[in-house]
């Protein structure tokens, strides 16, 4: 592929999923969940990388954030591309949301979106009322009045940062192998299905080499639970107490994306 080729392909493909898939492992409800315990404050690392034949080319850098606050997790990930991508497809992309601790529902989020020449926000405002999840939710474009709407679902709904904890706390141990599970994402202005596989239990390496044993899971997005709005994720979330997603893969039309945990250099 010509250089030109690849700028073209990865400016109108790959850097609009990249923040997409950087947070793509969506949990799912139904499945045996682990034992309830709070999450300690943590910065994760995360290198995001082009891949397409031969051509591996480093693209972009995450990093996914939890503090504790009392009654609350404040959780955030910030993504940007690195100075050659910046040349293609400048991207600048935060995601907040305040998440309760008992039950994890969250309760506000947040994306702040800086892509190529557009700025876009998205924030939701979420209400319980018995099994009933209500999303308060605002799209803001530059130039363009605001766009606000309801969405609505029976049990919990969550974004897409948010969804990321829960998947961390599921008794993946407990779920069978080939069993499907599904649950509800707000997505700016769509209410989205998720569904979720478990694959199996494999080994995954790393940029730095280093070899994992990770649960291999299987995401399909959809809306209506038929049309597909995303291609399928894979990710791989490690089986030690820890649950880090330590790699997540999707693909473009030419070739793919991936996501890869940068693990901590170890201090002497």
């Amino acid at each position: 592929m010509k250089l030109d080729s690849f700028r073209t392909l990865f400016a109108r493909h790959g850097m609009r999923v990249m923040v997409v898939v950087a947070v793509a492992s969506v949990a799912v409800f139904g499945a045996p969940r682990a034992a309830a315990a709070e999450f300690a404050n943590e910065d994760l690392n995360y290198e995001i990388v082009y891949h397409w034949g031969l051509i591996w080319k480093h693209a972009a850098s995450a990093t996914l954030s939890l503090r504790n606050d009392g009654d609350v997790y404040r959780t955030s990930l910030t993504a940007r591309t690195v100075s050659w991508a910046d040349n293609v497809y400048r991207v600048r992309d935060t995601l907040r949301c305040t998440i309760a601790k008992e039950g994890l529902r969250p309760l506000h989020y947040l994306r702040l979106s800086h892509e190529g020449k557009h700025d876009e926000t998205d924030e939701v405002n979420y209400t319980y009322k018995g099994y009933t999840t209500i999303g308060q939710c605002t799209r803001k474009k530059a130039g363009k009045p605001a766009q606000t709407l309801e969405l609505q679902t029976q049990g919990t709904a969550y974004d897409i940062l948010s969804v990321f904890y829960f998947l961390r706390k599921l008794n993946f141990a407990g779920m069978r192998e080939s069993t499907v599970y599904t649950s509800t994402v707000f997505s700016g202005k769509k209410k989205e299905k998720v569904s979720v596989k478990l694959v199996g239990v494999e080994n995954v390496e790393l940029r730095d080499k280093s070899k994992h044993r990770a649960y291999h899971v299987k995401f399909t997005f959809t809306q209506d639970g038929a049309t597909k709005s995303l291609d399928d994720i894979d990710t791989w979330i490690s089986t030690d107490n820890s649950r880090i997603p330590l790699m997540v893969r999707g693909r473009l039309p030419i070739g793919e994306i991936r996501v890869y945990y940068k693990p901590k250099k170890a201090t002497k």
